[in-house]
């Protein structure tokens, strides 16, 4: 299969790497290219990005969530038809997972699909470091096909020359331009990451700037050119997970500015099971989609949302009492978070939430359990029974506290890294009636079983079992 395709690496966090995604991609699409958008890594909110300028649904290509199979069925699935795939890296090249392998690195997903990739770097107050940079950065680890660098924050073409020259005449990598620094196109942060697109009223007219300044400093022809040249791909087998199939399921998934972090592809998985997707927002609707079988509750924002949240005493209701009674329920982080009693901010504000958790999430300062997990489920739930296993992330702010002397239903005993291998172990995965309520990320592509066992225990409560 031929597609067109380059990854844009950086050589860190923080390089300019979905910045300059955004412009190229824009740039892009103003010629008349139909772009797939990739993101490497568990991240939701550069794909929203990616989604924004190209108007096509972005997918997350983690090569430790998913096995090598899943990510090129993915890839081929998703950019079949495009003219070109455009996939973002993750953090530095080579970070993924950590410490002793590569997996879950923008270098491996580039082994996995053959692609060429063009690095982002700072190379303002370097010379010569540069090129030993860049020469490290492609021979580390066996080697990553480096075609091409684009510098970063230069502010003018007489450094950007010189710099060129330098790369070029002591790497064979083709330095293909540059973007100089200005805050009228970078896009903010807040505790996450980049603060979401849909909060952010000026983003049309941002990128816009931003394509303009692209097209003036980087060689957008030869980038298409190294896209071009990727080789061809071997078609993936089909991966049609057929349990569930025909089920016929109403799933209602939240989705609005407190609750947008979900995998594209999860919820592509869920409609091939069988489900139907129904969305509605907590923040402003009154009450859950009716006749639905199911409901799913993604992560997101919900403490920059909770007097919101906390002033919608209709949908906090219903959602409480549905999920008493027994509705099937899946939610995630920021789902757990509004599904608890209520929500802390960090100054200490307390907004009440849906109260189906006997618990209150209060914001902390730190990360809390940062990083990639092993969940093993040890005890039955929606997305599976005891023995189940699949691989999941995990990322927030807030801390649980559950209230004293209730005894919490844990159902999934997480792993964590520690010294390179999984040997951190704590309970998580909160289970009531038929929810499963908890603090990891998962890639249902990791284990497609767990969506067919939503659908299925769907399909059981539709049927009154």
């Amino acid at each position: 299969m031929k597609i067109p395709r380059i990854i844009l690496a950086g050589t860190n966090s923080g390089c300019g790497k979905t910045t300059l995604s955004a412009g190229i991609m824009a740039a892009l699409v103003k010629r008349g290219i139909t772009i797939q958008p990739f993101k490497v890594g568990p991240d939701y909110i550069d794909p929203m990005f990616h989604t924004f300028v190209t108007e096509r649904y972005s997918r997350n290509l983690d090569s430790w969530l998913l096995d090598e199979t899943s990510v090129m069925h993915l890839f081929q699935k998703n950019a079949y038809g495009c003219d070109m795939a455009f996939i973002e890296g993750v953090m530095g090249l080579y970070d993924g997972f950590g410490g002793r392998t590569i997996e879950g690195s923008t270098a491996h997903v580039s082994r996995i699909l053959k692609s060429p990739v063009v690095i982002v770097m700072n190379a303002d107050g370097m010379a010569l470091s540069a090129a030993a940079l860049l020469q490290g950065f492609k021979d580390f680890k066996g080697g990553t096909d480096i075609r091409g660098a684009i510098l970063n924050r230069i502010d003018s073409f007489r450094l950007y020359a010189y710099l060129k020259d330098i790369i070029e005449g002591n790497t064979g990598i083709s330095v293909i331009g540059y973007v100089p620094h200005s805050e009228e196109y970078e896009l903010p942060e807040r505790h996450l990451g980049l603060v979401p697109g849909a909060e952010l009223p000026d983003l049309k007219e941002r990128i816009g700037r931003l394509a303009c300044a692209v097209e003036k400093t980087v060689d957008l022809n030869m980038l298409v050119s190294l896209a071009k040249r990727a080789p061809e791909l071997e078609d993936s087998n089909e991966i049609h997970p057929a349990m569930g199939r025909g089920k016929k399921v109403r799933i209602a998934v939240a989705y609005d500015k407190a609750f947008n972090f979900y995998y594209r592809d999860n919820l592509d998985l869920l409609e091939m099971m069988g489900a139907k997707l129904v969305y509605f927002s907590p923040m402003e609707d009154s009450r859950i989609p009716c006749g639905v079988h199911g409901v799913y509750l993604g992560g997101g924002y919900p403490e920059m949302f909770a007097k919101e949240l906390s002033a919608n005493i209709s949908m906090r209701n219903d959602v409480r009492e549905k999920i008493l009674n027994g509705l099937p329920a899946y939610a995630e982080c920021g789902g757990l978070m509004y599904l608890c009693r209520a929500v802390r901010d960090k100054s200490g504000n307390l907004f009440e939430m849906a109260g189906v958790i006997p618990a209150e999430t209060e914001m902390t300062r730190s990360l809390q359990r940062f990083g990639y997990s092993q969940v093993r489920f040890v005890k039955d739930s929606v997305l599976g029974s005891a023995g189940t296993f699949t691989r999941a992330h995990e990322f927030h702010y807030s801390a649980l506290k559950i209230d004293k002397g209730y005894a919490v239903d844990y159902c999934c005993e997480i792993q964590k890294p520690a010294g390179g291998d999984m040997q951190k172990t704590y309970c998580d995965g909160i289970k009531i009636r038929n929810l499963l309520a908890t603090y990891q990320h998962i890639h249902f592509w990791s284990n497609p079983g767990l969506a067919a066992s939503f659908v299925e225990h769907c399909a059981k409560y539709r049927d009154g079992a």
